[in-house]
């Protein structure tokens, strides 16, 4: 039983050292070219907003009522109208992204903070505080520099930020299997 639970810990953690290192290397490539990782986020997020959009066509399809009906396609089209408009002009997205990061920045370091405070007697937990510490930087920084900064901000702060996040996941996911281990 114990073999078993050891195994599953360590294939588990495997995929996060993997995740933890992919998000250090994607994190370096975005601080190298952040123009390009900028307008990247920005047009991923298009796409995100029309695929939403699709989503509420399709559901408007299966709507009981003409009032739903309507309704669920009048906000699909608003959906991918606002998303092909972002496609178009990237560099709008951009700085509105930009605010939108700094404010998920500051909201992901409370939150990492609050989970440190839970889980601060934990083998590993200090690389919580430290990504904590490092995101509520980084959002500041974000927020303060806005929108003059819109252009290099996204790729640089959010390389840092997956930096930062895939040093801790690896670090963390390191002392798990330690504790499993032993």
């Amino acid at each position: 039983m114990a073999e078993s639970t050891t195994g599953l810990v360590k294939k588990s953690t495997t995929w996060s050292i993997v995740w933890g290192v992919l998000l250090v290397i994607f994190g370096f490539l975005a601080i190298d070219s952040p123009f390009i990782a900028a307008m990247a986020f920005s047009v991923i997020i298009a796409w995100l907003i029309i695929f939403a959009g699709v989503v509420h066509l399709a559901v408007a399809f299966h709507a009981h009522g003409a009032g739903s009906k309507i309704w669920k396609i009048l906000v699909g089209l608003a959906y991918i109208a606002f998303g092909i408009y972002l496609l178009m002009r990237p560099g709008i997205g951009v700085l509105s992204l930009t605010l939108i990061l700094a404010i998920l920045f500051l909201v992901e370091g409370v939150l990492d903070l609050m989970l440190y405070f839970r889980m601060r007697r934990e083998s590993g937990s200090v690389w919580i505080l430290i990504d904590a510490i490092v995101t509520l930087l980084l959002g500041g920084l974000i927020y303060v520099h806005w929108p003059s900064s819109s252009v290099w901000a996204i790729g640089t702060l959010v390389g840092v930020s997956m930096i930062m996040s895939g040093f801790s996941r690896i670090m963390l996911s390191m002392a798990v299997r330690r504790v499993a281990t032993a």
